[in-house]
């Protein structure tokens, strides 16, 4: 059993990816020159080629936060109550200030 870490995954944009199909289908070179001038794997191109056929498009290397229309209804109800809460405690603190301002 080997103890050594494991590489982490590399990401690509998708206009990266689109690129390296155009080169693959547009040159007269092998699948294995190309990956190899990109410095990817040759099976990488491939799967990159059938993501496109299967479902039309490739996809992003975008990571972080999911767009508002991503997220799910229990994680956006979750983000506006958290945010409700906070604006609660300023008003909280505020009136406390302004009530000290009166006496």
């Amino acid at each position: 059993m080997s103890s050594s870490k494991r590489k982490p995954y590399n990401t690509y944009t998708k206009e990266f990816k689109l690129e390296a199909l155009r080169m693959m289908d547009e040159s007269d070179r092998p699948a294995s020159e190309i990956a190899m001038q990109l410095g990817i794997r040759r099976n990488q191109l491939y799967k990159w080629k059938e993501q496109l056929e299967k479902k039309g498009d490739v996809a992003s290397a975008k990571k972080g936060r999911p767009k508002k229309e991503d997220q799910s209804e229990a994680s956006k109800l979750r983000a506006e109550n958290k945010r409700l809460k906070e604006e609660n405690e300023i008003l909280k603190k505020a009136a406390v200030f302004f009530a000290k301002e009166l006496d």
